[in-house]
């Protein structure tokens, strides 16, 4: 039975601008072009583009979508190379029968995309455009989609409308979502966002941490066991796939699955069947897969860490989330948006912030990203004390430009360990030590002897990927 768990996606614009979509039709079939014209063209800017004229037909600005006929895969790619030229960011609807998987690899250099199969329905070309209309805006404009009595969607920079737009498109399609960028980025927050604007969306929602378990208990929560599966399994328990059935399944941390359970999930991903531990009897699950990493899942494939056939299965769209050092113009936005949700939380009054303390906001590079800035605000509310903050932004940025003040430069892992201070091994040491252990940060916490909890703080506060080894 449907569960509503989640509330409808409440957007809350700062101010809204009634106004018509601008879409740019590039159909070669006269009779899908003449379609979609009758269809939409009363309720948005539709402008049809002949293909023989290359790029000299298309306007020069302010297109915000581009509706894109597919035709096989050189002419198809060939073009969308030319519009990405024009139009680095407008989010791509193609329009095809079938495409296979090396196209679908070929497309993801060219994002944003998303696909509406042939044949489609006015219904569903009226929904593109609802969908697109509704999260198009202006790149001052900030908005916020409630998701549920703790969080939000906020965005209110160029990079977070494109991100959400193409979130937009990508929602009502059962096709699997990747959501790739640093720690504390809001990762888990666009899962959520993408599943509120889908059609599952009064359906389960569930997350599971793939770096928070060993693999026979990410095994037994994933897949549920049978009675006498293991010692103390006393009765039959079903996992998370099954418990979520017609919903969706958030896998965080994907790139930290260890290698035993990934061939089981490929084979979720292709037909939907599993079995549970110790079970002999095939089950069936309709759920849609939304995952995330921060890990550099190419690099990982390389290094036999990671399997490329599931990444491929995983990778149907892929959306990347900015660091918040990048888009530093929300920053007074998400400061607002976190004093008064804390507030709320603690139940304290609202606290306002200094000239001084959003001058030293603007300038700190944020390794911790979104999460360090609400943490930041929670202690502001609860405190009282900009000093403090202000005091805890300086050493976290003295911190990171001077990261190697406190280790040996000894060669092995072992003795910069033990040569450590207190305060545990640095940066130098936990990158090195991550890069020994192919970024298994179970093994890494292991080698260098500190909780496993730890050592993520770690990773986050010295903002370390393996892009950046």
């Amino acid at each position: 039975m449907p569960q509503s768990h989640l509330p409808d996606t409440s957007i809350s614009p700062l101010r809204s601008k009634a106004r018509r979509l601008r879409v740019v039709l590039w159909e070669s079939n006269n009779h899908v072009n003449s379609y979609i014209q009758r269809t939409i063209g009363s309720e948005c800017e539709l402008t049809s583009i002949d293909r023989s004229t290359g790029d000299d037909g298309f306007p020069h600005d302010g297109v915000e979508a581009m509706l894109f006929g597919w035709v096989d895969e050189r002419q198809s790619l060939a073009g969308l190379r030319l519009l990405r030229r024009r139009y680095p960011e407008v989010p791509v609807v193609l329009l095809c029968g079938s495409i296979d998987e090396s196209a679908r690899r070929a497309l993801a250099s060219l994002e944003p995309i998303s696909i509406l199969f042939k044949p489609f329905t006015g219904k569903d070309l009226r929904e593109i455009i609802d969908r697109l209309q509704k999260t198009a805006a202006p790149t001052q404009e900030a908005k916020e989609s409630v998701l549920d009595a703790s969080h939000s969607f906020v965005r209110a920079s160029q990079v977070m409308h494109a991100i959400e737009r193409q979130a937009a498109l990508v929602a009502p399609s059962d096709i699997p979502v990747l959501i790739l960028g640093e720690s504390g980025t809001g990762k888990e927050i666009l899962a959520t966002f993408v599943h509120s604007m889908s059609k599952r969306k009064n359906y389960t929602f569930l997350k599971i941490n793939c770096a928070a378990m060993p693999a026979e208990l990410l095994e037994s929560e994933l897949f549920g066991y049978e009675q006498g599966a293991f010692t103390g399994a006393h009765k039959m328990k079903p996992g998370k796939f099954e418990v979520c059935n017609g919903g969706t399944i958030f896998l965080d941390e994907i790139g930290e699955m260890p290698s035993t359970l990934q061939a089981k999930l490929l084979q979720v991903l292709q037909d939907g069947s599993y079995s549970r531990l110790g079970g002999r009897t095939t089950l069936k699950t309709n759920v849609r897969v939304i995952s995330a990493t921060n890990v550099a899942m190419k690099k990982a494939i390389v290094e036999g860490t990671f399997r490329e056939d599931l990444y491929y299965r995983l990778n149907g769209i892929s959306l990347r989330l900015p660091p918040l050092r990048q888009r530093k113009e929300e920053i007074p936005i998400l400061v607002q948006h976190f004093l008064l949700k804390g507030a709320k939380r603690f139940g304290v009054e609202m606290q306002s912030v200094s000239p001084q303390l959003q001058s030293a906001l603007m300038k700190h590079d944020w390794p911790g990203n979104l999460r360090e800035l609400e943490n930041l605000m929670n202690r502001l509310l609860v405190l009282r004390d900009e000093s403090e903050v202000l005091s805890e932004i300086s050493e976290n940025r003295m911190h990171v430009l001077s990261p190697t003040a406190d280790v040996l430069s000894s060669t092995r892992t072992s003795k910069a360990v033990g040569g450590a201070s207190r305060k545990g091994p640095d940066r130098e040491t936990i990158m090195r030590t991550l890069e020994e252990n192919r970024w298994n940060r179970r093994a890494t916490a292991d080698a260098l002897q500190i909780n496993y909890k730890t050592l993520l703080s770690k990773i986050r506060l010295y903002n370390l990927d393996q892009e950046s080894a």
